[in-house]
């Protein structure tokens, strides 16, 4: 599983936007230059969070981008969402059936519920932030274990051990 392309240029676009302050604007060769990303690939990342409201853009001599709103008010979870959707959205099993209608799975399916929790987590982790708290530089603390509190299963001897002794 992976992000997107899009997802990572539009949050650091937004980002970049953010550290200009109130206000503050830069032009699509700006946002350019200060990413690393081609003009080209701003101009989709920049029309995407224009039309999801993130941002306003002015015309002219003066003109660029600037944030619609404060970074307190741009959950990082509905920005993922304007840039590329949810990793696991309620009618994925209906496009993914295969060559049939409806899923061979489409009863007790194993793999569903494994996504479905994979969208709980990232949805409690990316729901709890802010472009602001991205701009604060410092991670903020959670109500859940951090990656380094999870014990991995590990490969010892041609057999996998966990957390649950197997």
């Amino acid at each position: 599983m992976k992000f997107s392309a899009q997802e990572e240029y539009g949050l650091r676009c937004l980002l970049q936007l953010g550290m200009q302050g109130e206000g503050g604007s830069l032009t699509i060769a700006e946002l350019s230059q200060r990413e690393g990303i081609s003009v080209p690939n701003v101009a989709k990342m920049m029309r995407v969070m224009r039309r999801a409201g993130f941002v306003t853009s002015t015309r002219g001599k003066d003109g660029g981008y600037t944030l619609a709103r404060p970074a307190t008010d741009m959950p990082v979870s509905e920005i993922l969402a304007a840039l590329g959707g949810r990793l696991y959205e309620a009618g994925f099993c209906e496009r993914h059936a295969g060559v049939e209608q409806v899923c061979a799975h489409d009863t007790g399916c194993s793999i569903r519920s494994l996504w479905q929790r994979v969208q709980l987590a990232v949805d409690q982790v990316v729901g709890h932030l802010t472009l602001a708290d991205l701009l604060g530089g410092k991670p903020p603390a959670f109500p859940f274990p951090t990656p380094r509190g999870i014990r991995l299963p590990t490969l010892a001897g041609g057999r996998w051990s966990g957390s649950d002794g197997r």
